[in-house]
């Protein structure tokens, strides 16, 4: 029989502000050589879980907590959600030197290991000594995984640590962890499951509140808790058909039909492509960090009410074309002109535009999730700006976190909060940078939802995405970034069927998705 190398006993534990215990007596262990898949609605506490089997709770992260026993691996490396609270380095060469060093590894083989390590996760660098603060939030993840990987450790711990990765990039690195993790004992949090329902032998299986529901081999999990994983909303095989079948998304598309705009390759001017009031036009306009130039926009325009999804490879510009549209960093030449104002500073596009920051937490800036929900309706001076905080944390199933303080949420709440806040305010451009990762299926459709319903008011949507999903169900155009440059403005069915993908019959973009079905199928 396996030893058991990680575990707890009657695990208690509650965060400051919240109403009611997250776990309340659970138990829970883990076997050596186990592969472990943690389920469950966003906020359920599984990132919880591993923070405190590792003992960063309490150890590192003050959370008041209780247990009878406990057992923490000796050797154990981990991924966290965000890659930005993962480095100690500020450069790419020395994050990984800096866990080489503390293995006694010789000088001049670091090197060499260092360049497999980016190798090995599909991280390719013009220059190793690179800025970590320079990286996309999807490269910054990359270097996370390789980092941890360079520790050999026997038990390993990943926390979403593909969330912000493309599909492509997404297969990538879990080829690599199930090439490097094959002997070890691994636990995960995920929410993309497509790539990895293969490689677990058990999936633990969580209640909104925190509670164990189901423990066991994934075909049995799966199989026998159907109704389950409905009713909170996890995401599973076949999910976005279900709910592209539902009422409720029937609904939404009969009272607003996608009005796709024509393409700016296909206007002419006898044949005007927008289907409402352009409210922004872009041409021959850079972007800049510091001198060194990391965008160009030819041309892109919008009208109001469309959904464009911005897509591309990790790094290759989408974040920083919606902070330049935002003016967040420097732009220059050509012309930028929004809701009829040609656009020079942050204070031309303030009052028209929203911005939902990849990283959630660059957003907040008081001390609880009431306080933060109510901080642009006290800054306009409603009279019941409290009363409105509270239906609005209502709307996004935050309203019994309230008195928490904003970091201490999970991260697929501080991203709905993120949101939430964002949409408090009712802007005629909305641009989001990744607004569904890190959530389960019912807050991801649930957003989708309210973005869609502004949508058909009038309002514009720019959103940054890897899910091909969104792009197939919900956006009216597609912007292709590629090398710093906007390349490319399509309409969705075009855009998927240059990659080859036919949504309809579950090809390329669900061909891991068609074979988890078909096995969950053969299951039954």
């Amino acid at each position: 029989m396996s030893a058991v190398c990680t575990s707890v006993d009657g695990l208690r534990l509650k965060f400051a502000g919240s109403p009611s215990l997250l776990f309340n007596d659970i138990s829970f262990s883990v076997t050596a050589g186990q592969k472990v898949l943690l389920l469950g609605p966003s906020g359920c506490g599984k990132s919880t879980l591993l923070q405190v089997l590792t003992g960063l709770i309490p150890n590192v992260i003050e959370v008041p907590v209780k247990f009878d026993e406990i057992t923490i691996p000796s050797s154990w490396g981990y991924v966290f959600q965000d890659p930005e609270t993962q480095f100690c380095m500020p450069f790419v060469d020395e994050e990984i030197a800096f866990v080489l060093e503390n293995l006694g590894v010789p000088r001049e083989r670091m090197k060499a290991m260092i360049e497999d390590g980016l190798r090995r996760v599909g991280l390719h660098l013009p220059d190793l000594h690179m800025p970590i603060q320079s990286m996309s939030q999807g490269m910054k993840q990359r270097l996370a995984i390789a980092s941890v990987l360079a520790l050999e450790p026997d038990v390993l711990f990943f926390d979403e640590p593909t969330a912000l990765l493309d599909p492509e990039g997404t297969k990538q690195v879990w080829d690599t962890i199930k090439a490097v993790a094959d002997q070890k004992t691994v636990l995960i949090v995920e929410h993309k499951i497509d790539e990895i329902v293969d490689f677990v032998d058990r999936v633990v299986l969580f209640s909104a509140d925190g509670a164990i529901i189901a423990d066991g081999p994934p075909q049995q999990v799966f199989v026998q808790n159907e109704a389950k994983l409905q009713e909170y909303g996890i995401w599973y095989p076949g999910v976005w058909d279900d709910y592209k079948e539902s009422a409720t998304y029937k609904a939404l598309s009969s009272r607003g039909r996608r009005t796709p705009r024509t393409p700016l390759a296909a206007e002419t001017p006898e044949a005007p492509a927008s289907p409402g009031k352009g409210l922004l036009a872009i041409r021959d306009w850079s972007a800049y960090r510091g001198r060194e130039a990391k965008l160009h926009v030819t041309e892109a325009q919008a009208g109001a009410g469309e959904w464009i999804a911005v897509v591309g490879e990790n790094g290759a510009g989408k974040s920083t074309l919606l902070q330049a549209m935002m003016q967040l960093i420097a732009t220059g030449g050509g012309s930028y002109e929004l809701a009829g104002r040609s656009v020079k500073g942050f204070k031309d596009v303030a009052d028209a535009a929203a911005y939902v920051f990849q990283n959630p937490e660059m957003q907040f800036v008081t001390n609880s999730v009431l306080d933060e929900a109510a901080f642009g309706f006290r800054r306009d001076r409603a009279a019941d700006a409290e009363r409105l905080a509270l239906e609005l944390l209502a709307e996004f199933g935050l309203q019994a976190q309230q008195a928490q303080h904003p970091y201490q949420l999970s991260l697929g709440q501080k991203r709905r909060l993120s949101v939430a806040t964002a949409m408090a305010k009712e802007q005629r451009l909305v641009l989001l940078d990744e607004p569904t990762f890190g959530q389960d299926a019912a807050n991801t459709f649930a957003i989708l939802e309210k973005l869609e319903a502004w949508r058909q008011k009038g309002t514009t949507i720019v959103m940054v995405t890897h899910d091909l999903h969104i792009v197939d169900s919900f956006a009216t155009r597609v912007w292709v970034v590629e090398r710093g440059e906007l390349v490319q403005d399509l309409l969705p069915a075009d855009y998927l069927q240059a990659l080859g993908t036919n949504l309809e019959t579950k090809t390329a973009l669900d061909s891991g998705e068609a074979r988890t079905v078909d096995r969950i199928e053969m299951m039954k």
